[in-house]
C-alpha cells in the first residue's frame, strides 16, 4: 500500500480537534490525506479525506461524483440523498469551475459487522490554464456515522472553506 499525493498543492486548516493520520496506517491507501476526530470514537471514527487525480477526459464534475457511487456500491449498498453544484464563490481559493457536492448513505460491514455510515463529497476541478483539456479533481470525503454528522459536518464544511491552491512551489 501507497499513499497518493495529488496532482497540485493544496493548502487547508484542519478544524480543532482534527488530528492528522497516515494514510496507510489507518486503511486508507490511495488518499494523500486523513485527518480522523477521536472525539467521535463509537466502534467508527469520523474522517475527513483528501484525494485527487488529473483527469483529461470530458467528464462533468457530477459524472465524476457519480463515478464515486459506483466505487463504493462494490463494498455495500449506497444512496445518494443529496447532490448540488457549488460555485466559485463558495470555495473561492481552489476552483476555477463548478464544483459538486454530494451526500451518500452507505451500508457496509466493518470486521464483520454491519455499518450504516453517511458521507458527504466535495469535487472540485482545477484546469490546466495552459492546457484546458487537463484538470485536476481533488476530492474531499468526510465519512461519519449518522449519529455523529451532527458533531462534525460543521467542522468539515469549515474545512472545505479553508482548501486553497498552493501557489507556493
Amino acid at each position: 500500500m501507497m499513499t497518493a499525493t495529488l496532482p497540485v498543492k493544496i493548502s487547508f486548516s484542519l478544524p480543532d480537534g482534527w488530528q492528522s493520520a497516515p494514510p496507510d496506517e489507518v486503511g486508507a491507501p490511495g488518499v494523500a490525506f486523513v485527518a480522523l476526530h477521536p472525539a467521535s470514537i463509537d466502534g467508527f471514527t469520523a474522517n475527513i479525506t483528501i484525494a485527487g487525480r488529473m483527469r483529461n477526459d470530458g467528464a462533468t464534475m457530477r459524472q465524476i461524483a457519480q463515478e464515486s457511487v459506483q466505487r463504493l456500491g462494490q463494498a455495500g449498498t449506497v444512496h445518494v440523498t443529496k447532490q448540488s453544484d457549488v460555485g466559485t464563490p463558495d470555495i473561492p481559493g481552489l476552483t476555477d469551475t463548478p464544483g459538486v457536492v454530494q451526500n451518500l448513505r452507505l451500508s457496509t460491514t466493518l470486521r464483520g459487522e454491519p455499518l450504516e455510515l453517511v458521507q458527504s463529497q466535495v469535487y472540485l476541478g482545477l484546469e490546466d490554464v495552459n492546457r484546458p483539456s487537463q484538470r485536476a479533481v481533488i476530492e474531499l470525503v468526510l465519512t461519519a456515522k449518522p449519529e455523529q454528522l451532527d458533531e462534525v459536518l460543521d467542522d468539515f464544511k469549515e474545512f472545505v472553506r479553508s482548501v486553497r491552491a498552493d501557489e507556493s512551489s
